[in-house]
């Protein structure tokens, strides 16, 4: 069963985060959300969430890092040495990154977008000038997949989803994402 590691700093974007533990759940993969400085980590909006772990201890069984972001909790993401290791070491495996919101930022901190397609939070694409910087909703590019912030969170996850070898569809079409998609395109 593939394993994914949800990184929550102090600060992260909640919808972002807490939507991607639940959608990979729902599709049958062990999803844990990792307390990056301790097991209760309070979000971007006050809400105090209890993490599965800590980051402490061995990291190296998971398939897949995801990065939330959200301020200041991308910011924390970005200047902890041992996110930045972890980011360095499954890019290097060429185990799954996501990032989604401003959390992009660490892996540019990470050296890992240079020439890479990526998107993030608007307003970020200068920080990102060595990359391929793409406006689109959700951007893969291989092992590294990006999102654009809180309203992209879904199709992210199920981006998410599809990249491990699940199937998305039957979520999308339960969670009523196809309808949401099919009043978006009526209007």
């Amino acid at each position: 069963m593939k394993r994914i590691a949800v990184l929550l700093a102090e600060g992260f974007e909640e919808g972002e985060a807490l939507l991607t533990v639940d959608v990979l759940r729902r599709a049958g993969f062990e999803c844990d959300a990792v307390g990056v400085t301790g097991a209760q980590v309070t979000g971007s909006h006050g809400i105090a969430v209890l993490a599965d772990r800590t980051l402490e201890g061995a990291m190296d069984d998971y398939d897949m890092v995801v990065l939330p972001g959200g301020l200041p909790g991308a910011t924390n993401l970005r200047d902890d040495a041992r996110v930045i290791e972890l980011v360095r070491r499954f890019d290097g495996a060429g185990k799954f990154v996501a990032a989604i919101c401003a959390a992009p930022m660490v892996l540019q901190r990470a050296g890992v977008s240079k020439g890479r397609r990526l998107t993030s939070y608007p307003g970020y694409e200068a920080l990102f000038a060595d990359a391929d910087y793409r406006q689109e909703l959700v951007v893969r590019d291989g092992n590294l997949i990006t999102s654009r912030g809180p309203a992209t969170a879904l199709a992210f996850a199920y981006a998410l989803v599809d990249a491990l070898g699940g199937d998305a569809a039957p979520l999308r079409k339960g969670m009523l994402y196809d309808m949401l998609l099919q009043a978006s395109e009526a209007n």
